[in-house]
């Protein structure tokens, strides 16, 4: 009933609870941070002219979808309808994993976009927003006379 603990056994055991402890207190995702999961989940990535966030939104309307951006902080949100049957006297659920109801995601974004080039469209359950960087930010070659 009872196994011991080897030291193995121990110091995996203390890896596992230090990963959780760190999803629990992880602070909200960054462009370069590691999300805790949530819904809508999220790609953050960048381009040398852009900065690329995808939100997988399967199942929701785009226009119940709100995107905003201020002060270089982009917020996703909106609400996902649930689809479950209503509840009743032979009607009973065993599994519920799909998440329904209103969700809010925020990305901080790096100080060199441009908060007048944002893109943002949603086709297949999958919200692409595109955010240009200044064109000052930008990479350039610099000729010697």
């Amino acid at each position: 009933m009872f196994r011991s603990l080897s030291s193995r056994d121990l110091f995996a055991e203390f890896d596992r609870l230090q990963r959780e402890f760190g999803n629990v207190f992880d602070p909200s995702p960054a462009i370069r941070g590691v999300g805790r999961g949530g819904y809508p989940a999220l790609n953050v990535g960048s381009t040398p002219g852009s900065v690329e966030i995808q939100a997988f939104v399967p199942g929701v309307d785009p226009a119940s979808i709100d995107v905003q951006l201020e002060r270089g902080v982009l917020t996703i949100s909106g609400e996902r309808a649930n689809t479950l049957p209503e509840s009743g006297e032979k009607t009973s659920l065993h599994l519920n994993e799909r998440f329904a109801g209103r969700f809010r995601r925020v990305v901080s974004l790096p100080d060199d976009i441009d908060a007048g080039a944002v893109k943002a469209e949603c086709r297949d359950g999958v919200l692409r927003v595109s955010i240009a960087r200044r064109e000052a930010a930008q990479p350039r070659r610099i000729a010697i006379q």
